[in-house]
């Protein structure tokens, strides 16, 4: 007669699964909450946030976007290391790999605040910058699109979509063997997905609605049998509405800067 009792792993794989996407649910609702209390004062590349709020910020975005594409390669290990705790072998929290996988966007958030508020500075010594920054948030999107035909974006698409393959190959033991398997995988996911969230800076960086259409679009090119047709069809999107913008800058949502703080 078979066992109706559940596997301790698949439990664990539920509770996983829902504590990841519980994450990311809460993360979307503080972002719908932060996007509707804006008003016309948080304008330009930080929205005039201070580097504490924007990288809080960075976090919840991070966790709402990228969790759920994540859960197939946090599964896996959460999966392979029940496998080894099984045979006897040393246990390391599931948490630990996603922390690491985390501060990996978490530093890179914090670059990406630095170089905005550069920006910013050096705009508000040149006037060109300033007639000029839509064109420019223009030029990023097409730079976004021909990253999506290059080879790095290929090999790092390549890891992020076979996660067996990452975790049995890249397997290394113990608290710091996780961290350093999490931080890997932060880097190839970074390496695949980083200008996909840049160009959020000239779409606007509580503009959700981008957000949502670049969840579903990193989701589809990592999990989806037709996810590298779908990277280079949004190529194509994004070189072709880059292009635009350069020519008609108001095309870009966020061309009101030029009146902004930036």
């Amino acid at each position: 007669m078979r066992s109706t009792t559940a596997h301790p792993m698949s439990r664990e794989r539920n509770l996983i699964l829902a504590a990841l996407l519980l994450l990311a649910a809460t993360a979307w609702a503080l972002l719908l909450w932060q996007a509707g209390s804006a008003d016309e004062r948080m304008m330009g590349l930080t929205m005039g946030m201070s580097a504490p709020l924007f990288l809080a910020l960075w976090v919840a975005m991070m966790v709402a976007m990228m969790f759920p594409t994540a859960a197939p390669m946090i599964l896996t290990f959460a999966r392979v290391h029940d496998g080894r705790r099984q045979d006897g072998q040393s246990f390391v929290p599931t948490w630990v790999f996603v922390s690491a996988y985390l501060a990996i966007w978490t530093l890179f958030g914090a670059l990406a605040y630095a170089a905005a508020v550069a920006a910013q500075a050096l705009a508000a010594k040149s006037m060109w910058l300033m007639e000029n920054t839509a064109r420019l948030g223009g030029a990023t999107l097409v730079l976004a699109g021909v990253y999506q035909l290059s080879p790095l974006k290929h090999a790092c698409l390549a890891k992020c979509r076979t996660p067996l393959d990452f975790i049995l190959n890249g397997w290394r033991d113990g608290y710091l063997g996780t961290l350093r398997m999490g931080l890997e995988h932060g880097v190839y996911c970074l390496g695949c997905c980083w200008l996909l969230f840049v160009i959020l800076f000239p779409l606007g960086v509580m503009n959700v609605a981008a957000m949502a259409v670049i969840t579903v679009l990193i989701f589809a090119e990592k999990s989806l049998p037709v996810g590298p047709r779908v990277a280079h069809v949004a190529a194509v999107a994004l070189i072709a509405y880059g292009a635009l913008v350069v020519f008609v800058p108001e095309a870009l949502p966020t061309a009101m800067w030029q009146r902004g703080a930036m």
